[in-house]
């Protein structure tokens, strides 16, 4: 493949071939870059990255946020490189002692985003002084790896300490009568008076559970041996005399505590639109992620809203099933009556989805399964050591689990019965799915309600495919797939889906490609079966051929079917050059910046592994970035070498579609090829 020099008249000046493009080779890059996509019909560029993940600038608090200067410095480098979005992972309160965010909370804001750096400004009233600060944080350490581990740990420590000197400040402000406190108050006030102070009644309950997961030294409030405190809110709903007592004396009791926590929500969401307002000026899109459970905060307020007694998991071969200890709604609560008015269940839906899009764009729907046919699993099935570990093994403990239309009660009984219902919602085709019109009467009409089509978001639809959601989703709603090019070729794939190599659970794709199982052949000799790179999406003469499909092509293909078939290093290009031709894709944070340390994985799927959801973007990332792309074992990748080759990869397809036409042909050459040009010559000094 030939290599372009650099024309030095496209340049104000003549360009520094430093590992940092400079001021002005920055902005034409990005102008090119974006044209680029735009040429090609590419609408939506996402990096994925959770929100602990985000780098640390300036200070540390032991880990990243998607809110904050920070982050304005991380999606500002993401712009640069043609990218529009960015896919966070649930970024709701983490349930104590755990690191996962797929356990977190779907309403309340995760305490451990708020940018502590911030309160010393005079928007928040100074509730921090910049001794404060070096108390508090610590200055990021620079190592010679391009990442760094989240330490929730002392992250916590910190916020504890931090935030609740902050109140304390906030307080004493209010009644010196300081001005910026002042106004803070004001805002304060507003936010919980938000929406007919649903707001405050929400964080008054999530206080409440904090004070009750305290008193009994866990959240998982089903051991909490008092039955008036398990079923707090549903008895206080219903005007249980002896709830509401309770109630008021756990407000009353812990009344502090909660005040700082609502103050800590408030503080945690008012960064969030500052984030929002910035993003909204450079056109940048975050797109948030709903996960499929809830915490136990959440299951405690909505108790009322979910089958007792069931799980929802994930079906393994041959196997036990994935146990995700999140509770599964109750299919005859998510409506009132033939009018479609929201039952209890609907209601707990329809306010999830509508906090996963408070403040961001778009959407990802963790597990939509979960929403049409779940699998579910009888808690009275699973069997536990004396540790309170489960016993997994299928042989000796096989835990009753089926998908919900066929899932049977002890007694026998449908436990998704439409036939005894007030309200039939069995699918006009006779499918008798766990919410068959859940998706018509709630999701999509919420989407619309922010104005998204069914297209557009990010519809996780990696699982098993049991005939009835198949039926609902593909074949009556036809929604989009999440097509995982790891396995599959994107030529396969429609023009409304969302592509991706790697997603959160996904190990880099250099590390992908060396995967392999030792076999024997027919005389008995052993050999590495390199699953990955053998698989038909990793076919060199596919590769090579979907890449450059013109036929006057045909010395450039061969050159490269070549190169990529002897070259990991140039398959792995090759794949991502196939990812960056289709209208929709994510590119996960480590991918895009070379992350390839064996055994240093954002997360391992269905594993407790110690080092779980910890990896995080290290501090001066920027430079180790244009370090990794300029050295003998550049593993990041180089945005416009890899998007030079999808650009003449579009450029070959459309002039295959002209049939031709040379007028047609000449028009696009005139269109593709001064891109083309300006993409390798910045391929080449990001190398320098």
């Amino acid at each position: 493949m030939r290599v372009l020099g650099v024309d030095k008249r496209i340049f104000n000046n003549q360009p520094s071939f430093e590992r940092k493009p400079t001021e002005e080779e920055a902005k034409d890059m990005q102008k090119t870059i974006n044209l680029a996509y735009d040429t090609m019909g590419t609408k939506e560029r996402m990096v994925i990255t959770h929100g602990s993940c985000f780098p640390a600038i300036g200070k540390d608090s032991h880990i990243g946020s998607p809110f904050g200067k920070a982050a304005n410095e991380y999606i500002k480098f993401l712009a640069l490189y043609g990218f529009n979005g960015n896919q966070l992972g649930p970024n709701g309160e983490l349930v104590k002692g755990e690191h996962s965010p797929y356990q977190s909370s779907a309403f309340a804001k995760n305490r451990l985003f708020i940018d502590i750096e911030e309160l010393t400004n005079d928007k928040y009233g100074h509730l921090l002084s910049d001794n404060d600060i070096d108390d508090y944080l610590e200055t990021p350490k620079h190592t010679d790896k391009n990442y760094v581990y989240t330490d929730f740990e002392a992250a916590n420590s910190l916020y504890d300490k931090a935030l609740t000197k902050a109140f304390n400040n906030f307080k004493a402000n209010v009644q010196k009568g300081q001005p910026e406190a002042i106004a803070l108050n004001k805002e304060f006030k507003a936010y919980l008076s938000a929406n007919n102070s649903h707001n405050d009644k929400r964080l008054t309950e999530e206080g409440i559970f904090n004070a009750l997961s305290n008193e009994y030294g866990t959240d998982e409030f089903m051991d909490w041996n008092n039955d008036l405190d398990r079923n707090l809110i549903v008895l206080v709903k219903k005007g249980d005399l002896d709830a509401n007592i309770r109630y008021n004396e756990l407000y009353n009791d812990n009344r502090k505590d909660i005040e700082q926590y609502k103050f800590e929500q408030f503080i945690a969401t008012k960064q969030i639109k500052e984030n929002k307002e910035f993003r909204d000026k450079i056109g940048f899109k975050y797109c948030s992620d709903m996960l499929v459970g809830c915490s136990k905060m959440d299951h405690w307020r909505y108790r009322d809203a979910f089958i007792e007694g069931y799980q929802i998991g994930a079906y393994e071969y041959m196997k036990n099933p994935q146990m995700w200890d999140s509770p599964i709604l109750h299919p005859r609560k998510l409506f009132k009556g033939n009018n479609r008015e929201l039952g209890r269940a609907g209601e707990f839906l329809k306010d999830k989805l509508d906090t996963a899009l408070e403040f961001c764009e778009n959407v990802r729907i963790d597990h939509v399964m979960g929403l049409i046919e779940p699998f579910v699993i009888d808690n009275s099935s699973i069997i536990y050591d004396e540790n309170g570990n489960v016993i997994n093994d299928p042989n000796k403990t096989p835990v009753h689990a089926e998908y919900m239309s066929n899932m049977r009660t002890p007694d026998g009984k449908p436990l998704d019965d439409y036939k005894n219902y007030s309200c039939d919602f069995t699918h006009k085709d006779g499918y008798k799915t766990y919410h068959s019109n859940i998706m018509n009467d709630i999701v999509l009409p919420i989407l619309k309600e922010h104005g998204l089509e069914p297209n557009d978001p990010v519809w996780e639809d990696l699982c098993s495919q049991p005939e009835a959601f198949s039926k609902v989703y593909y074949e009556n709603l036809h929604l989009p797939k999440l097509q995982q090019l790891e396995w599959a070729r994107a030529q396969a794939g429609g023009e409304n889906d969302w592509y991706l190599i790697g997603s959160h659970d996904s190990i880099p794709a250099l590390q992908m490609i060396k995967r392999f199982a030792i076999k024997k052949d027919e005389n008995g000799n052993e050999y590495k079966d390199y699953w990955t790179k053998n698989n038909n999406g990793w076919n060199p003469d596919y590769l090579a051929g979907y890449l450059n499909m013109d036929p006057e092509r045909i010395e450039e293909r061969n050159d490269f079917k070549d190169k990529i078939a002897n070259d990991d290093k140039e398959r792995v290009k090759a794949k991502f050059a196939e990812l960056l031709t289709t209208k929709k894709f994510q590119i996960s944070f480590a991918d895009l910046l070379g992350i390839v340390d064996d055994d240093v994985i954002y997360n391992v799927g269905g594993t407790n592994r110690d080092d779980n959801w910890k990896l995080r973007i290290s501090p001066d990332f920027i430079d180790k970035y244009y370090e990794n792309l300029a050295s003998d074992n550049p593993t990041a990748i180089n945005i416009p070498e890899v998007l030079k080759i999808a650009v003449q990869a579009k450029l070959d397809m459309l002039k295959v579609g002209a049939n031709g036409d040379k007028n047609k042909i000449e028009e696009l050459n005139n269109k593709f090829q001064p891109i083309i040009e300006k993409l390798g010559q910045y391929e080449e000094i990001l190398k320098e």
